[in-house]
């Protein structure tokens, strides 16, 4: 009973927590002329990644690094069929051609960045795959890069235009919104997966399954709650930044440092994931030019949806 529990009240504090995120994060783009796309690449995307962060260095010191690589590429996954999926059937996401030509392809970069690394079998002929720790500072690299890139768009503002206002609060109650956020967040997330991961274990399902969906989804809950309170409210900037930025975050930042802690062995079935989250990624580029220009529509979501439920259907199976 504890763990169904834990599920209901950390959800209802992922729930509150994004919106105050999106609330705090919203008025300090405004007060201090910062583009929401800015804010969802990384205010917001890192506080939202914070319970794969949080999974990953557990896993690592640990020692599980099925957990720890199944959690990422389950994580990406979702972050794109499901959680964009949602948010564009609950209000359609019109993007700036920075995302379109920028953002997106970087996240796909780090896709394929991840499957080179991750292939000492299949490119160096090695006997095992690791990711070591000068995988690790690669990745970190790649990441000062998109650090870098952001830090220059932070001034600019894109297409905001077509936005309904956010209302701006004092720098105060901004910055205990942006708290409390983060806390919710943090708190909700763990307490999902410290449910869900005892529920799975209750029904017998295995550790690579259990990061790949449950684990995975359950730390993804920050960016599906972020992103659909964002497109409620129409700040689709942060809907769609905030996917992305979290991508690339999860990749580039959280395995960057998880490696560095520990190599983690890779396992050639991982490949598949992998596979998915480059047609993912491709997928919504091409989406950009299918209907609408520059906005992923309501039926795309719902072939996002589908997609993803065939994924876990074929994981599941593959067990």
């Amino acid at each position: 009973m504890i763990p169904y529990v834990l599920l209901v009240i950390g959800f209802a504090m992922l729930i509150k927590g994004a919106d105050l995120l999106v609330k705090g994060a919203s008025s300090v783009a405004r007060r201090l002329n910062v583009s929401e796309l800015a804010i969802g690449l990384t205010v917001v995307a890192f506080g939202t990644s914070t319970p794969e962060l949080f999974v990953n260095l557990v896993s690592s010191f640990r020692g599980n690094s099925a957990i720890a690589i199944g959690n990422i590429l389950g994580s990406n996954t979702a972050n794109i069929l499901l959680i964009l999926g949602i948010s564009s059937i609950i209000y359609p996401l019109s993007v700036t051609k920075g995302t379109v030509w920028k953002e997106i392809p970087f996240s796909l970069l780090a896709a394929v960045v991840l499957g080179i690394l991750s292939n000492d079998i299949l490119i160096d002929k090695a006997s095992t795959s690791i990711l070591t720790r000068t995988d690790g500072l690669i990745f970190l690299s790649f990441f000062i890069i998109f650090l870098y890139y952001t830090v220059n768009i932070a001034t600019e503002i894109h297409g905001v235009d077509e936005h309904i206002p956010t209302k701006q609060y004092s720098s105060p109650r901004s910055l205990v919104f942006i708290i409390l956020g983060f806390f919710g967040l943090i708190l909700g997330g763990k307490w999902i997966v410290d449910g869900a991961v005892t529920i799975a274990t209750q029904l017998g399902v295995g550790q690579s399954l259990v990061g790949l969906t449950i684990v995975a989804v359950g730390t993804s809950l920050p960016e599906l709650a972020t992103s659909a309170m964002a497109a409620y409210k129409r700040n689709v900037e942060i809907a769609v930044g905030n996917v992305v930025g979290s991508n690339i975050f999860n990749i580039f930042f959280i395995l960057g440092i998880s490696a560095l802690i520990k190599p983690l062995p890779f396992q050639a079935t991982n490949n598949l994931d992998i596979a998915v989250v480059v047609f993912s990624s491709l997928l919504l580029f091409g989406f950009m030019f299918t209907g609408k220009k520059q906005s992923l529509d309501r039926w795309e979501g719902i072939v996002f949806i589908l997609l993803y439920s065939l994924y876990v259907s074929v994981i599941a199976m593959l067990q």
